[in-house]
């Protein structure tokens, strides 16, 4: 902050000896699209320190650029707000480059290969982990499936003595070894864990797949195989995860990253980090709903934050609360049975009891809450807690801006009651055409026409609709989400689902900008291009603002920009 302020000093002592401030970084010569009604579009910027100068054209930028000026031709190229991950998961994201990256794999017998090639190459009593896998989008189904999914027998035979453990594209499942079945305890008698399943077969044996909290049993067995890591190397192995994580996000453009979920420990290294301007990107970390006890109060007291570090770090939300699964694993929770499992209407996976608890201690801690919603119920119940707790404290919803998280399927009477309620509607675009090919069959027709997804609806009732890509379920990338938002088209089709819920392209990029920085409570600082806003920026190689939507998808990051240092360029 100091170095902020030492600028701003600076400049205003400059323009009251009638001269201009001197930029240490202009762009100039391509389209600035400043998200900001006062000035539009222009073709040229100029940042002094971590803030932002002025925006023009470009004979109007060269007042600012001085001897040691850094000044980047845009060739014409497109430069944006930065790109705020309104939802995603950071240390995931950097533990899924230390693993198994399965996504995208065309069969179970591509995953098993995988396994196989690293099994062979782990030490003994090291455990395989991966993440990425999901049945629906095989290109052939595998012999044994038992209720949709594959059973783990072929685990079993290319490695016999190696626990492995993978957990679903989701997040909400996973399948594990016989190895790591047993190294978790889990046998012919294993009740199932509150908020999950252990899946079985007609005779009773665990198939490995594992739903919702069950997946917990194996990740705290695969947690204590590690208890005997000295504690400088647990360290230093959470510090590659962060700095692996922000590799990523800058690649793609990404500047402020919302975390959803990070335990105290992460927090303080996350502090830690910052402080020493190590963090990369700008934080927002939400404190992950196990933390958060009444116990715990004064330690919610203790580390919350408002743009700690240069506005690097914030502490000031609980999240995701998980009130219910995902629509891949049948998990997410709905109203009225799968049309696919007719028997079936997924998982409350935080009894809503709980979840009253952990949204009464963030009022009374001045913490905004998210909760992880993605059936109709799911939504509903959400709303209806949130409604109640408004009332009875009498506070306006507003004000606390708290958070649906994905809000993916909703019943037609609960739409206006997020504008209403002023609830916002923290929305991920690439999920609905990532699951797009099973959409129709998971819900029908009539689910799906009046309640999938609906963000221009969400938008024009008055609802704030965020936008982000749930990484590692999807892999970070704002583009490929931003492309849906703007399509709604099947993957590897011409074909697209429900066209009246797209966004226009402005609106589109607003999503990932400014309405995330709104979530946050950080629109007065980042979201638009505007001078005295920090200077993050995203250049593109193209103007996603115009053309086919194709060019959404062909658009590369060509550089990043976190106030006013380019910590990304695509050389």
């Amino acid at each position: 902050m100091a170095r902020r302020s030492l600028v701003l000093f600076a400049a205003l002592a400059l323009v009251g000896c009638s001269s201009s401030p001197t930029a240490d970084l202009v762009l100039t010569n391509g389209t600035v699209a400043t998200l900001d009604d006062d000035h539009g579009r222009v073709e040229a910027l100029a940042a002094a320190g971590d803030t932002l100068l002025a925006v023009g054209s470009a004979e109007e930028m060269d007042r600012y650029v001085g001897a040691n000026t850094r000044v980047v031709d845009l060739d014409g190229r497109l430069a944006v707000p930065g790109f705020i991950e309104g939802h995603g998961h950071y240390m995931g994201m950097g533990q899924a480059q230390m693993q198994l990256d399965l996504l995208g794999t065309a069969s179970w017998g591509r995953v098993v290969s995988k396994v196989d090639s690293s099994a062979d190459e782990t030490a003994s009593g090291a455990w395989v982990e991966g993440r990425g896998w999901h049945q629906e989008k095989w290109t052939s189904t595998p012999e044994r499936m038992v209720r949709g999914f594959p059973t783990n027998v072929r685990l079993n035979q290319v490695a016999p003595d190696t626990p492995v453990y993978l957990t679903h594209a989701s997040g909400h499942a996973a399948i594990a070894s016989d190895a790591a079945l047993a190294a978790a305890g889990i046998g012919p008698d294993t009740p199932d864990p509150e908020g999950g399943t252990i899946v079985r077969g007609a005779q009773g044996r665990a198939t490995g797949v594992l739903l919702e909290t069950a997946a917990g049993l194996v990740q705290e067995a695969l947690d204590a195989s590690r208890s005997d890591m000295p504690p400088e190397q647990r360290r230093e192995r959470r510090r590659e995860q962060v700095r692996l994580a922000a590799e990523e996000a800058l690649a793609n453009g990404v500047t402020s990253f919302q975390d959803q979920g990070a335990s105290f420990e992460t927090i303080e290294l996350y502090r830690t980090m910052a402080a020493n301007d190590e963090l990369g990107i700008r934080m927002y970390a939400m404190v992950s709903q196990g933390e958060v006890t009444a116990e715990t109060r004064d330690r919610l007291a203790e580390i919350r934050a408002v743009g700690a570090a240069d506005h690097h770090l914030t502490v000031r939300a609980i999240g995701e609360v998980t009130v219910d699964g995902a629509l891949g694993s049948r998990s997410a929770w709905m109203l009225e049975p799968y049309d696919d499992a007719p028997t079936d209407t997924g998982i409350n996976v935080t009894p809503m009891e709980r979840v009253r608890d952990i949204a009464e201690i963030a009022l009374e801690e001045d913490y905004q809450i998210a909760v992880h919603a993605i059936g109709d119920r799911a939504n509903r119940e959400s709303l209806d807690l949130f409604a109640s707790l408004f009332d009875q404290e009498g506070v306006e919803g507003e004000a606390l801006r708290w958070r649906i998280e994905h809000a993916q399927h909703l019943h037609p009477d609960d739409v206006p009651r997020f504008a209403d309620l002023g609830v916002i509607a923290s929305m991920q675009a690439i999920h609905a055409c990532s699951d797009a090919p099973y959409n129709y069959q998971r819900l029908g027709a009539q689910r799906v026409d009046q309640g999938a997804y609906l963000w221009n609806t969400l938008w024009a009732d008055g609802a704030v609709v965020g936008n982000g890509t749930d990484v590692p379920v999807e892999k970070i990338n704002p583009l490929a989400s931003l492309h849906c938002t703007v399509s709604r088209q099947v993957p590897g089709t011409d074909t697209t689902f429900t066209p009246d819920e797209t966004l226009t392209r402005r609106r589109a990029l607003q999503s990932y900008t400014i309405n995330n920085a709104r979530m946050a409570f950080e629109e007065d600082v980042k979201g638009t291009l505007t001078p005295g806003k920090l200077a993050d920026v995203t250049v593109l190689s193209k103007n996603i603002l115009t053309g086919p939507p194709e060019r959404l998808r062909e658009a590369t990051v060509d550089y990043t920009i976190v106030g006013g240092e380019v910590a990304y360029a695509n050389e």
